[in-house]
């Protein structure tokens, strides 16, 4: 039987135990959405997962949404994320990075001077957002034109790269909570009328691309995907779910990428676990409200190949040691989560018995 704590393989990328760090937006990007000492610490803690999965990283000024997010697109950047890669591996960690572009989920507020906001449709998401300016409504995205999409999938292709020449392990591409690829999943977001609207096959079109970009770029093996069918956040629909990502998977699964990693949401459109079961032939890393014994569970009886935690990494720099030993899992303070500074970032305690 397989433990948490055995070493794995997730494509190409060596694991040194089953236990991932979920991908967390923490707003802790300096100006320029440069990456800065505090990353290095944040992630440095929290090398002995097996595997650290970054905070969702925007591949171009346009992909920005939230404030304090950082990116991958800029050389400056390309040198700060590899400061914080050497720290995990000089640790025994790996690290991929979560390229994130938002999509209609913005506000102009946050982003830099001339990068727009856009999306499949001209459709404006319901919702506010922060920024420095307070809570405002999200923008009204444009709709991309049919020959605009190839230079944005060029720009996660890009964004690939430039991971690898910041030496992450490889990449994650975001294909959930609202944006931009699950804006074109969703027959709600996605109103077009050529090759990437309108039936699940032409709907799934983006995302097929742009992994298949992705890959070309760095190796199937280099990539990763993260998703959550059904799952309506940030105002996202699909009429469908179960249709739409049944077929993503089986579309994806021959490419022989390095892993699903699957939000498992109670939903009544779909049970998204059978379904990944049914339709996915590859590594699978499952998420969402776990506790330790049940993913000691989920492994063991093969279920998946790996677990990945969110909130319990937040408080528990050594949530590995925790798990392993039985020691208490922290508690953290929600009011930290977002605000610039060490304080609840960097400042979280190891057990002490």
């Amino acid at each position: 039987m397989t433990s948490l704590f055995d070493p794995g393989v997730l494509g190409d990328i060596d694991i040194a135990n089953r236990i991932v760090m979920a991908p967390m937006t923490r707003s802790r990007a300096g100006p320029g959405d440069v990456p800065t000492d505090l990353h290095l610490e944040h992630y440095r803690q929290r090398a002995s997962a097996g595997l650290i999965i970054s905070e969702g990283t925007q591949p171009s000024p346009t992909g920005k949404g939230y404030c304090r997010t950082p990116g991958i697109h800029d050389p400056g950047q390309v040198a700060a994320w590899r400061r914080v890669t050497d720290a995990v591996h000089a640790k025994g960690g790996r690290m991929v990075l979560q390229v994130m572009h938002v999509g209609r989920v913005a506000s102009h507020l946050n982003k830099a001077p001339g990068a727009e906001t856009v999306a499949p449709s001209a459709i404006r998401a319901a919702g506010e957002m922060f920024t420095d300016q307070g809570m405002v409504p999200l923008d009204e995205p444009r709709a991309l034109a049919t020959e605009e999409i190839p230079g944005v999938i060029a720009e996660f292709a890009q964004a690939a790269l430039n991971a690898r020449a910041a030496g992450f392990d490889g990449v994650e591409l975001h294909c959930t909570s609202g944006y931009l690829p699950a804006q074109f999943l969703s027959s709600g977001s996605n109103r077009r009328t050529d090759l990437y609207g309108g039936v699940a096959a032409n709907r799934i079109r983006f995302v097929v691309e742009t992994i298949e970009a992705m890959v070309a770029a760095v190796g199937p093996g280099r990539v990763g995907f993260r998703i959550c069918p059904g799952n309506s956040f940030n105002d996202i629909h699909d009429d469908d779910p179960a249709e739409t990502y049944g077929l993503l998977l089986e579309t994806l699964s021959p490419l022989k990428l390095a892993y699903l990693h699957l939000i498992d949401w109670p939903n009544p459109q779909v049970e998204s676990l059978p379904l990944a079961k049914r339709c996915w032939r590859g590594p699978l890393i499952l998420n969402e409200s776990i506790t330790a014994e049940h993913a000691k569970k989920l492994v063991g009886d093969g279920v998946c190949e790996a677990v990945s935690f969110g909130r319990p990494f937040i408080g528990n720099p050594d949530l590995v040691s925790r798990i392993r030993t039985g020691a208490p899992i922290a508690a953290f303070d929600p009011d930290t989560l977002y605000t610039p500074g060490p304080e609840g970032y960097i400042d979280y305690a190891p057990y002490e018995p």
